[in-house]
């Protein structure tokens, strides 16, 4: 399983499941470019990668803004040449609160975030992915398919990045693979936040019963570099065990 050369862009990379995807990136051979509003954490995780020998590149940028996403995606074709990868992994947890209750700001801003964020990086980043024959995975989530109190926004949000990635597929299937990768939960920042709310069940998973990041990081490296031909346009489960055994990823 390799990534060797190839020039991959991941949005979200400053903590939690993206930095972990960036990082296995890294490892697996990529050029990287990494984005995500926290400029000082990914100038960290940038210089982490080259002192490793890696190569990666921070762009700072929120996801939620259209000139900033067309800035990034136009620093990273131009910083590489190209772009063969693009994984969309940015994305927030709030508001968590019920539909009475939540703001309307709030709602417009996951929105932005966690739905239009990625069409509009993938929207420029198309060009550079046809001529390589490249690779979108969009970081999913359970929550696309079953409705969680509390999460009506967020859950709302996922299951619109779901038909995303299928419209993605219908349209550009031909020239660019396409595949949604849904982690599980998995301990990172957001589950914290998800914790504190004691909402829904999901906030009473133990900590320590929560996945690492590195493992459904893994998992998405797995379908970038493999393009599994019988898993695109799908929402992968990329914990599911039959997957794990099928890419030889270690749980």
């Amino acid at each position: 399983m390799t990534l060797k050369g190839k020039a991959v862009l991941v949005t979200g990379a400053s903590r939690g499941i993206g930095r972990a995807i960036a990082a296995a990136a890294a490892e697996a051979g990529a050029r990287v470019m990494l984005t995500a509003r926290s400029g000082d954490a990914l100038e960290e995780l940038a210089a982490a990668i080259t002192s490793a020998g890696g190569e990666a590149h921070a762009a700072p940028g929120d996801a939620g803004d259209e000139q900033a996403i067309r800035h990034v995606v136009e620093r990273a074709a131009d910083a590489f040449g190209g772009l063969d990868v693009l994984i969309n992994n940015a994305g927030m947890i709030e508001p968590i609160a019920r539909i009475d209750a939540a703001d309307g700001d709030a709602w417009s801003r996951c929105m932005d975030v966690n739905l239009v964020g990625p069409a509009l990086f993938a929207r420029y980043a198309l060009p550079a992915l046809r001529g390589a024959k490249g690779c979108v995975v969009n970081i999913s989530s359970g929550a696309a398919h079953a409705p969680l109190e509390g999460w009506a926004a967020y859950c709302a949000s996922k299951a619109g990045l779901w038909m995303l990635t299928q419209a993605l597929h219908l349209e550009e299937g031909d020239n660019v693979d396409v595949y949604g990768a849904s982690p599980g939960t998995v301990d990172t920042e957001m589950q914290g936040l998800i914790r504190a709310s004691g909402v829904n069940p999901v906030s009473q998973i133990p900590q320590g019963d929560l996945a690492p990041a590195s493992l459904p990081a893994a998992g998405v490296i797995w379908l970038a570099a493999m393009r599994p031909a019988d898993l695109k346009g799908q929402d992968v489960r990329v914990r599911d065990p039959k997957f794990l055994a099928r890419a030889g990823i270690d749980a």
